[in-house]
């Protein structure tokens, strides 16, 4: 996913539709599926930071983040 590039975990706010984290919610349930007590063992705010993460490297925003237009 980083093409062997040094990476950084950085903390951030970010703003998404409730749609979405329910989406993410509801797959990563039907992914893991529950434990021999029924209940689903599975931390959703990781599985939400990988997605973006993956996001961000599919969709260059190395490249995003050097162009000075997108700072206005």
């Amino acid at each position: 996913m980083t093409d062997k590039k040094e990476t950084l975990a950085v903390n951030v706010n970010v703003e998404i539709t409730a749609e979405s984290l329910q989406a993410i919610v509801e797959n990563v349930k039907k992914q893991t599926g529950r434990d021999s007590k029924g209940v689903y063992r599975v931390d959703t705010a990781d599985k939400v930071s990988q997605m973006i993460s993956r996001f961000l490297f599919e969709n260059d925003f190395e490249s995003y983040t050097k162009d000075i237009k997108n700072y206005l």
